[in-house]
């Protein structure tokens, strides 16, 4: 399980976790190689790595077994929505059969280990949702919010794909809102507004990671091939309020009844672009996670709390 890897492949490697990830990659010399397929140019050269611009549905599996890949880092997934359900449902179909391409392509080339970057809204941001929450709690992402719904029918897939193939490690990492100066997912992107809008009585804490403490951990765990599932957060949180502070942001509370049907109607509209009315239950509801496992396998400490990563985000976007 510690015998260093041949080769590291990274699918989405041009955005922004993706090139962090590659960088820390680049200084451990127990890597002999790394292997970037995005549809998209590298963003900055890296020592030691073959790029291949294409879509990670295509003959894959032919560059993993010439590099001799042995870990897979499944990054690449569609995040812009429709306004249809036709058009969310080809997105989510288009994600599930390039994680579906992926893991056939690793069978194939002989890849033993499989690494995938899910997220935190897999488990429903509920009023009753227990704090702090482990791995072993239920996902329950509401449809209707696409994005925690794709990763979550996501987790399916590779949970079937583990049961089916037992030799191979199959670790997923489900992670909090990754921030800090190179930051360009659309979930960060969502807070850097001049106003946010809350609903009134509602202050929740919120789990952010600085870029560099995930890019470390995917690191400690692409060397040792730990399977399983882990939450990533850093250490403290910040309340919806204070998040507000820190971005400079007008902070506009209503009422649950009419803030709703408004996010709703902006939605429809089409005068925002983040998230139909079910996402406003991210700002009402905490989603807060344990990492006591992550901790216990891996012996890693979050250098950065979750305040830090959201001020390197708000230093850098800032005039």
């Amino acid at each position: 399980m510690n015998e260093a890897p041949r080769a590291v492949a990274v699918t989405g490697s041009s955005g922004f976790v993706g090139a962090r990830l590659l960088r820390t990659l680049e200084d451990e010399e127990s890597i002999g190689k790394l292997v970037a397929i995005d549809s998209m140019p590298p963003p900055a050269p890296i020592h030691n790595m073959a790029s291949f611009r294409m879509d990670v549905t295509g003959p894959i599996e032919e560059i993993l077994a010439r590099h001799r890949v042995s870990t897979m880092v499944h990054l690449a997934f569609i995040y812009g929505r429709g306004r249809s359900r036709r058009e969310i449902n080809a997105v989510r179909q288009a994600n599930l059969d390039a994680l579906g391409h992926v893991l056939d392509a690793c069978v194939k080339a002989q890849v033993d280990h499989i690494i995938y970057l899910s997220s935190h809204t897999v488990y429903g941001a509920h009023a009753d949702n227990p704090i702090p929450l482990t791995g072993e709690a239920p996902m329950r992402p509401p449809a209707d919010f696409a994005y925690g719904y794709d990763k979550y029918l996501s987790e399916q897939l590779l949970r079937d794909f583990a049961a089916q193939y037992e030799d191979k490690a199959v670790t997923v990492l489900r992670s909090c809102v990754a921030l800090g100066p190179s930051s360009d997912n659309r979930m960060a992107e969502g807070l850097f507004r001049r106003w946010l809008l809350g609903v009134s009585n509602a202050n929740p804490p919120m789990q952010f990671v600085y870029e560099d403490d995930l890019a470390r951990v995917m690191t400690i765990f692409i060397k040792r091939r730990l399977p399983g599932i882990f939450n990533v957060a850093a250490d403290g949180v910040v309340y919806y309020e204070e998040l507000a502070d820190v971005l400079e942001s007008r902070l506009i509370r209503l009422p649950a009844f009419l803030a709703y049907p408004l996010v709703q109607l902006s939605w429809a509209l089409g005068t925002q672009r983040e998230a139909p009315s079910v996402g406003l239950d991210l700002v009402r509801y905490p989603i807060i996670m344990s990492t006591a496992k992550l901790q216990d396998a891996t012996g890693y400490r979050f250098r950065n709390t979750s305040l830090d990563a959201l001020k390197a985000f708000a230093n850098y976007r800032m005039p």
